[in-house]
């Protein structure tokens, strides 16, 4: 189902970086975007980045009973994106806690698939699912073992979602480094640094990332594709 101005969009986690790009990407081309976020107040700026027809609502993503509220309140609605992920976890074998790793996964896979899950009720049976890993996933490295094992857990996910909810799309994007509050706290330098490990020579801006979210929502015949969004960083 391409994307049109009947199109109904739900972005988990749609008020802040790659999810708000996401939002105003497919707002853009007239769909009717729904932003959820953990916060309120987060849904409420989000929504006074993007045009009149946009709507959001809180959502917990760690709570089961908050997906399905959230669900129920959304209604019948044709596109699923999901962009939540808590702080990026970064570090070696040698510092690895089992705690932080748990946190990890859960919201960027395991509340995924939850949110998948309890999707499907409302969700459009010719619509689609849009999940988020990372390049990582795609070459790794020392620091990144986290980042890399979750999203190539997310890929898997989606491939075989694909398998189970076809005529359903669900396909994945994988971006690199990206500009957004998830990167605020490291130093400017670092950046230009990563930038210039791609062939492209700069780290991703959102809206860069919200493309290619928004040709897999439209393209109606693709599914089990990742898309990798880095600037060629994994052919460095």
């Amino acid at each position: 189902m391409p994307l049109s101005s009947s199109s109904r969009v739900v972005v988990i986690g749609g008020t802040s970086g790659i999810g708000l790009a996401v939002a105003q990407a497919a707002a853009a081309t007239g769909a009717q975007v729904i932003v959820g976020s953990r916060a309120e107040e987060s849904v409420k700026r989000a929504l006074g980045a993007l045009p009149a027809h946009a709507s959001g609502a809180p959502v917990d993503v760690t709570s089961s009973a908050s997906l399905a509220a959230f669900f129920a309140g959304v209604g019948a609605f044709d596109h699923l994106v999901y962009t939540a992920g808590d702080a990026l976890a970064r570090g070696l074998i040698a510092d690895y806690d089992p705690a932080v790793a748990r946190d990890f996964f859960d919201v960027r896979l395991f509340r995924a698939l939850d949110a998948v899950r309890l999707a499907l009720p409302t969700l459009s049976g010719t619509g689609s699912v849009t999940l988020t890993a990372g390049a990582a996933a795609f070459h790794g490295g020392a620091g990144r073992l986290l980042g890399s094992t979750v999203g190539g857990a997310v890929i898997t996910a989606a491939r075989s979602l694909a398998a189970e909810l076809a005529p359903v799309r669900v396909n994945v994007v994988a971006p690199g480094i990206v500009r957004t509050p998830l990167w605020s706290d490291t130093p400017p330098e670092f950046l230009d640094r990563a930038g210039g490990a791609t062939l492209l020579g700069r780290v991703a801006e959102p809206d860069d990332v919200a493309k290619a979210y928004v040709a897999l929502l439209d393209q109606d015949y693709i599914t089990g594709n990742v898309t990798l969004v880095d600037g060629g960083s994994v052919l460095v």
